[in-house]
């Protein structure tokens, strides 16, 4: 969707990508053949499938948006070699404000498609989570069925690649709380240093880790994902939906 900006073509999903859009694929294709022989009369039955291809397709969309986001922003990343605004041309200067834009377009998207993943799991799982907290996320979700001891086959892969993308996914909040309630995030380093070096030029903020933090959570969006949709896969077949 993005590359064109590059001037490259539509790229071909591999690996770890490949396989959690395959899943979803799969787990729509058994919805579709399970409404295919539900009677008319179950219209409620027939509403959820719906409602789960919907949602499905939804959260297939939300990974493409995110990784185009993060590939955009790294290749403009690319671009930028002053360590400072003040030590930028006018062109790099725009590279830099357009990795801005798509950094920060990325990092609001892990949250987005996560929150959606939580809805969907809440709901296919039959969790509840709505009765501890009205506007739950993912992690609290995922903190429900833990407590409750609830789908042990995947609660636990699940928390295990939680708990690997940890730090990455802590700074990234931190900046999406900062963008959304209180200042541009890009700009909160600005004011810390500010304050302590009141007049001098500031350095850019640690573009590096912030590009592989990104990348950490795409792939943390990412393999839990796969793992939801590979076990939802398991509930279709086994008719537990």
């Amino acid at each position: 969707m993005l590359r064109f900006l590059f001037n490259e073509p539509q790229s071909v999903p591999e690996g770890k990508l490949l396989e959690t859009y395959q899943a979803i694929d799969q787990f729509v294709s058994l919805l579709q053949k399970k409404a295919e022989t539900t009677r008319a009369e179950q219209t409620t039955f027939m509403e959820r499938l719906r409602k789960y291809e919907i949602w499905s397709l939804g959260l297939s969309a939300s990974l493409n948006e995110l990784e185009q986001s993060k590939y955009a922003s790294a290749m403009f990343y690319k671009e930028i070699k002053s360590s400072s605004l003040k030590d930028m041309s006018n062109e790099e200067r725009l590279n830099y404000n357009r990795y801005v834009y798509f950094d920060k377009d990325g990092f609001i998207r892990v949250f987005s498609l996560l929150d959606k993943l939580g809805t969907f799991l809440n709901e296919m799982l039959q969790m509840k989570t709505e009765r501890i907290k009205p506007h739950f996320s993912y992690f609290t979700v995922l903190r429900n069925m833990r407590e409750n001891k609830a789908h042990p086959e995947l609660t636990w892969k699940l928390n295990d690649v939680k708990e690997q993308y940890k730090e990455p996914m802590s700074r990234l909040r931190k900046r999406r709380n900062t963008e959304i309630h209180y200042m541009n995030s890009e700009m909160h380093d600005d004011l810390i240093l500010s304050q302590r070096m009141y007049g001098e030029d500031n350095p850019l903020e640690n573009l590096k880790q912030q590009a592989n933090d990104l990348s950490d959570c795409l792939m943390m969006a990412t393999d839990s994902l796969s793992l939801v949709f590979q076990y939802g896969c398991k509930l279709a077949r086994k008719k537990q939906l």
